[in-house]
């Protein structure tokens, strides 16, 4: 793989939710034989088998803002009827139907003209909408849809809440394409790689495998250090406190060289320790630098929003579906303490998940989430695709 091919964003989503598909079957078969397609592994999962159920996330989202672009583009050429109407003939459906409508409605309520809340309730109709059903997450929520529209670009009010749905769309689609060309890219390479060596072992890892920006001594200490905390629960995780100054891409060779003490590991628990360290491994990358960028790019971008504004209206509305069982990041804040100490405000709008601060604690609870239902994540979703008929049957 040279790249994500060009295509529209349900198009690349399709093709990287795929691609994550095939790199994780073929990496938890390494560190677990007894693995099957249909049947999954007991073996805790790879950080690959969570980027499938991520990626799909994010195609959610991106489909979110299609559907919302195409009631904008009626809007333009008609009057539309009610939000109600609207959703009805655009096919939405079950809960995205009724979160759509509350949302649509509230918007109303903070000022927005009809066709721009029904389209922007459309927008984050694909969300997890079940944390407004908190009054204070509710207001909180659409007062910030309601800033960020009467803040965004153009004269019309269409024009205004397209730009909402673009900033969302390109956001969604630049983290994913840029997480799966940086880990899954060096997935590939070392999957290229590992053939080629006659009896792979850790040590093989950290002297002849390379990766760019990577360093051969940083790989190796990081594995050293790593290696003696598997004891540790949970697993270590402090990179950035711990290897102060080393390249994550270091901590990529380290996550792989990980992967394969794992495969020598004669029981479970060992095994499925390792396992979880090589994630965080991954993790932290993918985290620290590859996606980034994409919530908080070094200027705005011509026709966006602030796309880190964005996801702080978004983020009490994070859910990732691991198969048959769920992570809500609403969930996640109510454990955590009230970090304003105001009872009017609701804990899961005290986050933002642009922050790196803020979304790291909050996905290694996922991670755990999946270590406790290691089967569940091998129950996999259908990716999406970019034709209409699609785009009505998976937001309704």
């Amino acid at each position: 793989m040279t790249g994500v091919p060009a295509g529209t964003p349900l198009q690349q989503n399709r093709f990287i939710t795929e691609g994550y598909t095939r790199l994780a079957r073929t990496l938890q078969e390494l560190v677990d034989p007894e693995f099957h397609p249909t049947h999954g592994s007991q073996a805790a999962p790879g950080w690959f088998a969570f980027a499938i159920h991520a990626s799909h996330e994010a195609g959610k989202g991106m489909l979110g803002a299609a559907i919302a672009r195409r009631i904008i583009d009626l809007a333009q050429g008609e009057a539309l009827p009610s939000p109600a109407r609207t959703y009805d003939r655009m096919g939405l459906t079950g809960t995205a139907r009724q979160g759509a409508e509350k949302l649509s409605e509230a918007l109303g309520g903070h000022g927005l003209p009809q066709d721009a809340a029904t389209a922007l309730g459309a927008l984050a109709g694909a969300m997890n909408l079940e944390p407004l059903g908190d009054p204070r997450t509710l207001w909180a929520t659409t007062h910030r849809f309601a800033r960020l529209f009467f803040q965004a670009p153009g004269i019309l009010p269409l024009d205004k809440a397209e730009s909402l749905a673009i900033t969302l769309e390109r956001m969604l689609n630049e983290g994913n394409v840029a997480i799966f060309t940086d880990i899954g890219g060096a997935a590939l390479r070392y999957l290229d790689w590992r053939p080629d060596t006659g009896g792979v072992t850790p040590e093989r890892v950290l002297s002849d495998f390379t990766l760019a920006g990577a360093k051969p001594e940083e790989s190796q200490h990081a594995f050293t250090v790593l290696q003696g905390l598997t004891h540790q629960t949970p697993a270590p995780s402090d990179f950035a406190r711990r290897f102060p100054g080393m390249s994550a891409v270091s901590l990529v060779v380290a996550g792989f060289a990980l992967l394969e003490r794992a495969r020598q590991c004669p029981g479970p628990a060992a095994r499925d320790a390792l396992i979880q360290v090589a994630n965080n491994c991954f993790a932290w990358r993918e985290q620290a630098d590859a996606v980034q960028p994409a919530f908080t790019p070094p200027e705005r971008l011509p026709g966006e929003i602030s796309r880190a504004d964005l996801m702080l209206a978004m983020t009490p509305l994070l859910r990732l579906e691991l198969g048959t069982v769920a992570w809500n990041f609403a969930d996640y804040a109510t454990t955590q303490r009230d970090r304003d100490d105001n009872p009017l405000t609701s804990k899961p709008t005290e986050y933002n998940w642009a922050l790196l601060a803020d979304r790291w604690p909050a996905i290694l609870t996922a991670f755990e989430l999946g270590y406790r239902h290691p089967s569940a994540l091998w129950t996999l979703p259908t990716p999406f695709t970019s034709g209409d008929d699609e785009v009505r049957r998976r937001l309704g």
